[in-house]
């Protein structure tokens, strides 16, 4: 049994880096939204105002530099590969740099999550979700 979830692992890395990033982003407005909720606002609007700041590219461009160094190389070669690909859509009003960065996220935010790795990311989102001073 412990090789097939090697297997599959491998399998997980080597999906496209836009498939890894489209779960990601799924994982992350969870995991935002779940965040904001613990921030004890529960009027609707005001938790939509307070998610959108996170989920914003500029956002998770910026919060990206907050993790980097803790990654492993591993992880960095699947936000490379994320930032790295060519999507075909570039939304308006966002920097291709950040929304690139912003996907490398994404992707390794999904990466970790296909992979079970909960703890692991976890770790990461209790930076990214560390509240500014």
């Amino acid at each position: 049994m412990a090789n097939v979830d090697k297997t599959e692992n491998k399998t997980r890395a080597n999906l496209p880096s836009l498939a890894l990033a489209y779960i990601g982003d799924a994982v992350y407005e969870l995991a935002v939204r779940e965040h904001v909720l613990k921030s004890g606002v529960y009027k609707v609007g005001e938790l939509h105002e307070k998610a959108v700041a996170y989920v914003r590219a500029e956002r998770q461009s910026a919060l990206f530099a907050e993790i980097e160094a803790l990654l492993s190389e591993e992880e960095l070669e699947i936000f490379r590969r994320g930032r790295n690909a060519k999507g075909g859509h570039q939304p308006p009003n966002v920097s291709v740099g950040a929304y690139r960065r912003a996907t490398g996220l994404e992707a390794l935010i999904g990466y970790l999550y296909l992979r079970r790795e909960q703890e692991r990311l976890d770790k990461i989102f209790a930076v990214l979700f560390r509240e500014e001073k």
